[in-house]
């Protein structure tokens, strides 16, 4: 056997430059920095000790670094996901939270199995826009408490923090803003000994490393029954606010991600961190934003920084992390918030081109992601509005024209369109029954029958003027069409 003279070196590893490796590292650890506050937050909204949310969001970014699909991007212990397992932790405990995950988790690899993130392609854009609006919404009004805890000084505080951020990369373009502002305010505050809340006021970090475990449940069908209802819920809000946020990653690098794996790398991580005892998380915009928009990181270093460096923050240095102040947090996430809005949606030329159900679309999906906090919720209603107005659109799109033959033995209609339920009766209402010759000839060939609905409207035609003692000649439908028509034709109950 022949082989080829020039011998293929096997692929290595091989560390970015320098220069990368350094903005995927500080990008890193600014993402570990918001992250602290935010997952104890969510921790407590959930009902369990902070370390349950820090522990998560080391687990889930470490893995998800590794297994999953979107490069760069940020996966953590959430609030939609926290949300989700309020009543399970009340009433059952911790342990039911953590059995949940996992289950929930192998869910999220068997849809990414399947495929099913591909369906993210019917999500519009619209609703997209409004999803991106939405969450810069929710990252400000997260921030409001905060704000008003400090008082005036914090507000100063925070003023100060912006100003580094948004004139530093003038200056330095090379140096990270966020992080200089983090390190500057606690620097001041500190030395001054500004009584201002900070980081250890939102809760105890811990001392020690997550430990690998079973969560301590009966193994039973009542088990299942228990948490099956949460991981389901679990899974779908997961996936959509990852597939949602890969999306949106997507559009900023000009890259294209592998949905289905980042779906089994979702699940991946959500049992991996089950099994340490974390809570379920998934993709985090606003530190995704953080990592990729404001700090410029591209690769998966910066993620699994992220999830290393909040490790180490936490075990090693929590009495340093303690001390810094929410104030210089919130600048950060301000900064966050507002990189993220599309105000170009809101401007008033975009407004005035854009057509109203688009404006629609994407203001239902603003106001149902703020109003109920719930991204799913908020998506969910945008996606529906949008087919309804799809719907509305298309059924409009029917044109039927009609041709009296000069002798007026017959009539001639000419049918284009995409004919389904939404179009149906706009195409019975388009005959005239009542006037028309005896023999009537109907044309499809520029037409697609889609559905029973529109079966049933040609039955419904052809009845109608069988009333009168009209006889009618269908013609021109194309195959799938014609196959369609012939199974189903007579088998539809008159409603038209």
């Amino acid at each position: 056997m022949n082989l080829s003279p020039v011998a293929r070196a096997p692929r290595r590893f091989q560390l970015p430059p320098a220069s990368v490796l350094r903005v995927e590292l500080l990008a890193g650890l600014v993402v570990a920095l918001a992250l602290i506050p935010e997952a104890i937050s969510f921790s407590l909204i959930a009902g369990v000790d902070p370390e349950v949310g820090l522990y998560a969001s080391f687990t889930m970014a470490v893995t998800i670094a590794i297994a999953g699909g979107r490069p760069a991007m940020i996966s953590a212990a959430t609030g939609a996901m926290a949300l989700v397992v309020v009543g399970l932790v009340k009433d059952h405990g911790a342990e039911y939270l953590f059995a949940a995950g996992i289950l929930a988790g192998a869910v999220q690899a068997v849809l990414g199995v399947l495929r099913v993130p591909r369906l993210m392609r019917f999500v519009p854009r619209s609703v997209m826009t409004g999803f991106v609006n939405a969450l810069a919404i929710l990252i400000f009004l997260a921030q409001v408490p905060y704000i008003r805890e400090g008082g005036m000084l914090g507000v100063a505080l925070i003023a100060a923090g912006l100003l580094i951020i948004y004139t530093l990369p003038r200056i330095v373009p090379s140096v990270p803003s966020p992080l200089v502002a983090i390190v500057v305010l606690t620097v001041v505050v500190v030395a001054a000994g500004i009584d201002l809340p900070n980081v250890g006021d939102e809760g105890e970090l811990p001392s020690a490393l997550p430990l690998l475990g079973l969560p301590s449940v009966p193994f039973s069908l009542e088990t299942l029954g228990i948490i099956l209802p949460y991981s389901l819920a679990l899974a779908a809000v997961g996936l959509l606010e990852s597939l949602m946020t890969a999306r949106l990653v997507d559009d900023i690098t000009e890259t294209r991600s592998d949905k289905d794996r980042e779906a089994r790398g979702q699940g991946m991580a959500n049992m991996v961190t089950g099994f340490f005892g974390g809570m379920p998380g998934c993709a985090m915009i606003g530190q995704t934003m953080i990592n990729v928009r404001v700090s410029g990181a591209r690769t998966r270093i910066s993620t699994f920084a992220s999830g290393a460096f909040l490790l180490l923050l936490v075990v090693a240095l929590g009495d340093l992390v303690a001390v810094i102040p929410m104030a210089a947090l919130v600048a950060v996430m301000i900064l966050v918030s507002v990189s993220t809005f599309d105000w170009h949606s809101l401007a008033p030329k975009t407004l005035k081109r854009m057509p109203t159900s688009e404006t629609v679309v994407m203001g239902v999906t603003v106001v149902g992601t703020v109003a109920t906090d719930n991204l799913a919720i908020g998506v969910g209603a945008g996606v529906l509005t949008a087919m309804a107005a799809f719907a509305r659109k298309v059924a409009h799109l029917v044109q039927v024209e009609r041709v009296v033959d000069p002798d007026g033995s017959a009539v001639f209609y000419s049918v284009k369109g995409e004919l389904f339920f939404a179009s149906d009766q706009e195409l019975v209402d388009s005959f005239d029954y009542v006037h028309d010759p005896e023999r009537v000839l109907i044309d499809f060939s520029h037409a697609h029958v889609w559905d029973a609905s529109a079966v049933a409207a040609l039955d419904a035609i052809e009845q109608h003027y069988a009333r009168y003692g009209r006889v009618v000649e269908i013609s021109g439908l194309n195959q799938p069409s014609a196959e369609l028509h012939q199974t189903l034709s007579g088998q539809m109950a008159a409603a038209h």
